[in-house]
Order: structure tokens, then sequence, then C-alpha cells
């Protein structure tokens, strides 16, 4: 760091005053003598010279609002002259500072005052820091001086080395107040005052850059500005002169709206809304983005349906014909139809269409496994009651705003696809299938399940406003139909707005009636065939419904029509096959492949599951409708496995309780039943439910666990054509369970012939079809000995089994 000299020289100079401008040591600068101060001050300066020699000198101090600054300049005149604009003037060269004491006598007009010398010294070498100071400022000084084009300037700035000199450089700097300019004068430690220098020379081009990038950024704006404003004014020309060309009646954009409008059937409130926005359009300028929107609002209100009604088919036996004739089975969906007509019908007749302001619509919940036809129920629904028909994808939806539309001030504002659905189907009571509604997921979008209550709310939707569109829209007269796989998935709050219908799968019979009127006419063209040229016997259809697969819905069945018909296609186009042809169930092997679910009662009795003890067959409820569930047990051996209960299979925790209840009960009841339960002391137990990548829970499998431990410890094979379902209690009550109707059809799919069910579900059989019930053997029990009783096969010889041991 510089230290200031301890040497002071005393000095009398006249003063010069400069007004609102400071001078800083090694400055040359031109002052008028114009001024009477400063021609008074440098006469005297003159005067006092002739007496001493080297040039006159003169104190050059700021004065700023008529107050001098504690320091000044010791300046020498150099030259005296004429400026210029012709005008008397001095050169004075600024020399050191001068810290000014009190006043003194003196020669001439002027003011003489005393004063010190500051002798301002660096350390020779510089320090490190000081130099780096050094570098820093003679870069940013030539980084300033290249943008103002003073190429001339920057060798001499490069040149200085002194760090003083270097730090009054900067009294050149236009950019810098006077108050700034003061305090480089009064600072009189030279390493300070460059720091000072630099912090004040790194501030302006930081401020240069921030505005340079503001007009460049206000330019390009005006640049595109008056570009866009030529285009539209040259688009103007010519959409008036192609008028003219086409003999239109020129006009404003707006006044075209408000005709548009005036002359549209809008509700009333609507017409208000819409005038409203037609003034606004009209104030607003061309340039102006709120004009874009406005139109399109504008638009989109104009397109909507507001006054468009079908009149619905009130011929009731022809509806239900319609519906019989698409979709076999779906008896209950099929009755709410016709009922809801059937009431329509009546409110009609009796003046009743528009109740407290509410139409009579329906909002219906179809819940089923996949492939049972709930989405092309819709279409049906509205061809049946004649009115036009809309499919709304919700599977996937997180963003609430795609059911109630977006804000007008969003960019790419769009309506809600309730409202789109609407103007898609130009009319204000279609039929709107709400798809896979249980598929709606949430996040920091918002809900969109949460945004459906209104919309499927037979009390509020009469008056549901889209974001969009900001005006009521009345959806009381439309009817909706929201599908879905799983009814668990749906929030509880939407599911209570909504009138349940569950379709629970189809029956063998019902799928060969399926396979035959629908899904073998719609591959047969597909495929390119004539019903003339392939036929597929019933016997073929009904392999293929038993055997070939395995689900609630038609799905599967039909593309293995599909395959099926496929595969004869290329044999005829191959030379080997000759039509027309007859399928038989002989041929099906030969054409597709061998069946991939064989009932367990068609195999060979030591191939089946339940041909060792221990393995029980259960009824269970997944997302694609009812399956069978096999439950296995096993003992480990006493002198090795370690006593206790394990489970496998990926079960839940409900099924987990399920499986201790179970062997709680048989340690404790073992005895009346005659079990020898002193294995399952010493013993570990091990029960495993087999597709173990397939997640299970549920308190059903209690009865199934039981008997299959039962089997286990008695060494009583289960039997084969015995499935059986229910919760089991401590004290062996068997207790009712959910799905009774979704494991009958999967146990007749099965081939299952005798099924056990809780006494208190057996109100529940009245929903299984009647053909379904007619070929099983269902028995309602309340205890589990019942179960133990219809399910274990008597011992072979009057001797049991030897009980598996576990690897």
């Amino acid at each position: 760091m510089a230290a200031e000299s301890a040497a002071f020289t005393p000095l009398t100079l006249p003063v010069l005053p400069l007004d609102d401008e400071v001078v800083l040591p090694g400055m040359v600068v031109p002052l008028d003598l114009s001024d009477a101060e400063v021609r008074a001050a440098v006469e005297a300066a003159q005067a006092a010279a002739r007496s001493e020699p080297g040039k006159p000198r003169v104190l050059l101090v700021p004065r700023i609002d008529g107050t001098h600054a504690a320091t000044g300049v010791l300046g020498t005149v150099e030259q005296v002259g004429r400026l210029a604009d012709g005008d008397p003037g001095a050169l004075i060269r600024g020399r050191s500072r001068v810290r000014i004491g009190a006043g003194t006598t003196g020669p001439g007009a002027a003011l003489w005052v005393e004063g010190t010398r500051v002798d301002e010294t660096v350390p020779d070498p510089l320090p490190g820091q000081v130099a780096e100071l050094v570098k820093e400022y003679k870069a940013l000084a030539t980084a300033w001086l290249r943008k103002r084009g003073a190429w001339q300037v920057v060798d001499r700035v490069q040149a200085i080395d002194d760090v003083s000199a270097l730090a009054d450089n900067s009294g050149y700097s236009p950019f810098l107040t006077t108050e700034q300019k003061v305090e480089l004068l009064e600072t009189t430690d030279p390493v300070a005052r460059l720091k000072l220098a630099t912090q004040q020379l790194r501030d302006h081009l930081a401020e240069q850059d921030v505005a340079e990038t503001i007009a460049k950024d206000v330019q390009e704006g005006v640049d595109k500005q008056q570009r866009e404003f030529l285009l539209r004014r040259q688009l103007e020309a010519v959409r008036k002169e192609l008028r003219e060309i086409n003999g239109e009646q020129d006009g404003e954009e707006s006044d075209d709206y408000r005709a548009r409008v005036e002359a549209a059937d809008l509700p009333e409130k609507v017409r208000e809304a819409a005038l409203k926005e037609v003034d606004k359009l009209e104030r607003s300028s061309d340039q102006s983005p709120e004009g874009s929107w406005i139109r399109t609002w504008l638009d989109t209100v104009l397109e909507m349906p507001w006054s468009e009604r079908t009149e619905d088919a009130y011929d009731i036996q022809g509806a239900q014909a319609v519906l019989d004739a698409e979709h076999a089975g779906l008896e209950d969906v099929k009755e709410r139809i016709t009922e809801y007509l059937a009431v329509r019908k009546r409110r009609g007749d009796r003046g009743l269409g528009v109740v407290g302001g509410r139409r009579g619509g329906a909002v219906l919940a179809l819940v089923g496994p996949p492939g049972v036809g709930k989405t092309s129920l819709g279409e049906s629904v509205a061809h049946a009651m004649g009115r036009k028909f809309v499919r709304v994808a919700l599977g996937g939806v997180r963003d609430e705003a795609e059911i109630r539309g977006h804000r007008r001030t969003y960019v790419g504002a769009l309506p809600g696809r309730i409202v789109r659905a609407i103007k898609e189907a130009g009319s204000m009571n279609p039929v709107v299938l709400l798809d896979e509604i249980d598929k709606v997921g949430s996040d920091f979008r918002g809900d969109p399940a949460a945004a459906l209550l209104e919309v499927l709310d037979p009390a509020q939707n009469h008056t549901f406003r889209d974001h969009y569109l900001e005006v009521e829209l009345d959806l009381s007269d439309v009817v909706f139909l929201a599908t879905a796989n799983v009814l668990e998935a749906i929030p509880e709050a939407l599911l209570d707005r909504m009138e349940l219908v569950r379709l629970d799968g189809y029956t063998e019979d019902e799928k060969v009636v399926i396979a035959r009127d629908h899904l073998l006419p719609r591959q047969l063209e597909r495929a390119g065939l004539d019903a003339d040229e392939v036929t597929v016997d019933e016997g073929a259809l009904r392999k293929l419904a038993g055997e070939y697969t395995r689900e609630a819905g038609v799905r599967t069945l039909e593309r293995s029509i599909a395959r099926l018909l496929r595969k004869v296609a290329a044999q005829h186009e191959l030379g080997d096959r000759e039509l027309p042809f007859t399928v038989t169930e002989g041929d099906l092997r030969a054409l597709i492949g061998r069946p991939h679910h064989v009932p367990e009662s068609a195999q060979d009795p030591a191939e089946r599951r339940t041909a060792v003890p221990g393995v029980a067959t259960g009824l269970a409820v997944t997302g694609a409708g009812g399956d069978v569930l096999y439950v296995e047990a096993s003992l480990a051996d006493p002198e090795t496995g370690a006593a206790g209960l394990t489970l496998t299979g990926q079960l839940g925790d409900v099924m987990k309780e399920s499986a201790q209840i179970a062997l709680s009960f048989l340690r404790s009841h073992g005895a009346e039943l005659e079990l020898p339960v002193g294995d399952l002391k010493d013993r570990g137990a091990h029960i495993h439910f087999p597709a173990g990548a397939v997640p299970k829970d549920g308190p059903s499998a209690g009865v199934t666990m039981t008997t299959a431990l039962a089997s286990l410890l008695s060494g009583r094979l289960v039997r084969t054509d015995v499935a059986m379902t229910g919760e089991v209690s401590l004290t062996g009550r068997v207790l009712p369970i959910g799905g009774v109707k979704q494991k009958l059809l999967a146990a007749h799919r099965a081939g299952i012939t005798t099924v056990i069910i809780p006494k208190r579900n057996e109100p529940d059989l009245d929903d299984v079809p009647a053909e379904v019930l007619d070929k099983l053997d269902v028995h309602a029990v309340t205890d589990v000995r019942q179960v133990l009783e219809l399910a274990l096969a008597p011992a072979t010889n009057g001797a049991e089994r030897e009980v598996p041991v576990a690897a």
C-alpha cells in the first residue's frame, strides 16, 4: 500500500474557483478568462511569478453550491491566449494535491490562501495486489475507450505505470459526476483512490451493458412492430381488393361479429356476455393481443349448439330391440336405459320436461372388467335413443384444465373437454361417454376427478361454468356414461354422484352368441372373406370361448377368431385349402394350436393340482374379472424346519392375517375335527399362492387356506370339482364376501361344478345368470366344518395319506 509522505511544503497561492467542475493532478484543462474570478486568479499568479522562478501557479478549488472543497490542486499556467471560439483563455495543468489552510493577502484582486502540498508515494516495486488492481483498471479503461472508438487514447493509458497518475486519469471520464470526482480528489491514498476509480468504472460499464441490452431489445421490438404494422396494412389492402373482386361489402371485422352475435340464437346471458366482448373488440387496436383472444372466444361461443337438441326416440320397444341386436347380455344396462326412456316419455307427455331449471339427464357408471362392451355400449345407447354420440377419453388425464378449460389469458387457451364434446356433438343433449374414468390421475396441476364433480352432479350441472367460456352451460339434458375397470379407483365423492351399473362378464353361452352374431361377421369382413366361404360351427366357437380363452370379456375371443380366419385365408391363397370351408371343433388344434386353458376336470386325475393333499381351489376377483385361485400348503421336516407360518405369493396384509386365523382355528379346534394338530406345533407350516408375481389381498381366501391345511393334516384330497370362497373367523364362522357373481362365472369357465359360498351371500345368487346356476351345485354354508365335509374327499381305504414335507 502507498503511504502519504510525511514531508509537506507550505504554499501561498491565489484561488481559482471551479463551479461544478473538478480538475485532478495530471489533467490539462482550458479555462475561459472571461470569468472575472478566473482572470483575477491568473493575473495574480502572473504578477507573483515575476518575482519568482517558474511558471505562474494557481490553486484550482472545486466550488459546489457556493462552498469550496477542503482540498484543491496546484496548477501551473502553461499558456495564455485565445480559445477555439476566439475568447481569451488559459491552459492550466494540474500538478499535485494541496490541503487548503487559512486565507492570506497577495497581489491582485484574487483570493489568496495558504496550503500544504500532499506528497503521495507508492512502494516500488508494486505489491502483488496493487499490480493486479492496476491491470484490472487498465483492462476496464481499455474496454470503455474501445466502445467509444478512442483508440489513440488506449496506448497512453497503457503507458501509465504510476498508481497515483493512473487513478487521477479518471478525471477525464465524462460519466463521473462532480461528487464522484470530488471524492477522488479528497482520497489522498493512491491505492484507495485507484480502487475507487476502478469501482466507478466497473459500475459504469455494467450500467452501459444493461442500457445497450435494453436499447437493443427496444429497437428489435420497434422493428418488429413496424414490420407487423406494414404487413397488416398490406393484408388489409389485399383483403379489400379481394372483397371488391368478389363483390362483397367492405366492413369492419368487429361489425361482422356484432351481426353474427345478434343473428345467433343465443341464451340471454350468453348474448349479453358476447356483446360485451364485441364492444371490447371494437375498442382494441389491431396490434393488441387481446383482440385475437376475443375473436377466438367469440368463435367458440358462436359454434356452440346453444339451442340445438335432438328429439328422443320414445319407441321403447324399438329401443329395446336395438340394444338387444347390438349387445348380447348386459341386461342391467338395457333395463336402465329402457326405464330412462319410459320416464322421459311420461314427463314429456305431462309437460314436465324442465323441472326447477333442470332437465331429465342421467349419469351412469358402467364398472366391469375389460372387454365386456362398456365403450361400445355408449354408441348403442345413443342409437337406441336417437341422440348424437361423443366419446371423451379420460385415461391418463392429469390436468384439471382438461375438464374445466383454461383461463382466456393463457397462451393457447382452450375450453375443457366437456365443452368441446358438446360442440363436437352439435347438440345440447348428446350421449357423452367418459371413458376410463378410473384412470384419471392428479398431480401439481390439479385433480381432474374433482373438476368432474360438478359435471356429473344432476343437482349442479344445469349451471356448469367452463373457465374458458365463463358463461353458464346447461348439461342437465346430457346422458353421461362413465366407464371404469376398478371401482375402488373412482373417488368416493365422484362415485356418489353416479348411478352404478356393474358389468360382471359373460357366461360361456353369451360368449358363443356374441361370437356368432357380432364377432364372426366383423372378422370375416376384415379378413376379406364372405359368410358363405367360411363358417364356424357352434362347437368350435364354444371350445374357443372355453379352452382357448379365459376372460370376463370377449377381446381375446375376437382375436382368436381373427387368427383362425387369417389362417384359413392364408391356406387358401397358398393352395392348401379349398373354400367353402366349415371350421369344426376338431380343426382348431391344426389351425391355431393347442388349447391354453384346459379345465381341471378334463385333465388326467394324476395331473390335477388337487391330486395331492394340501391343495385347495379358491375363487378371487381381479381387475380382469373373476378367476380361480389355488392354495398350496406343506409342513416342514420336524428336525430341520422351524415352527411357525411361512407365506409366499406376494400377499397383502389382509390375506396374511386370514392365514394366521386359519392356522389358529385349526390349532384350537383340530382335536374335534380329528386332525393331528401336534404337527402344527412342532413343524412349520408353509402356505403358497401360485402366480407369485401377481399381488393378492383380501379376506375371501380364508376358507380355502383352512381347507388346504386341513387336507394336509388329514391326508385327504380336496375334491377337484369343488371351489370355495369366504372369510373365516377364529371360531370357524364363514363370513360374507364380495364379487359372488364374478367368482361363480370364473368357476363356470374353469369347469368347476360345485361351489361353496357363505350363507349370507345367498341373496347375491339372484344376480348370477340362470344358465350358470343350472350347471353349478352351489352350497351356502355358515361354518368351516361344513366346508370340510363338502370339500374333502374320503380317505383312501380308510387310511390317511402321508403328509407332504417341505423341502
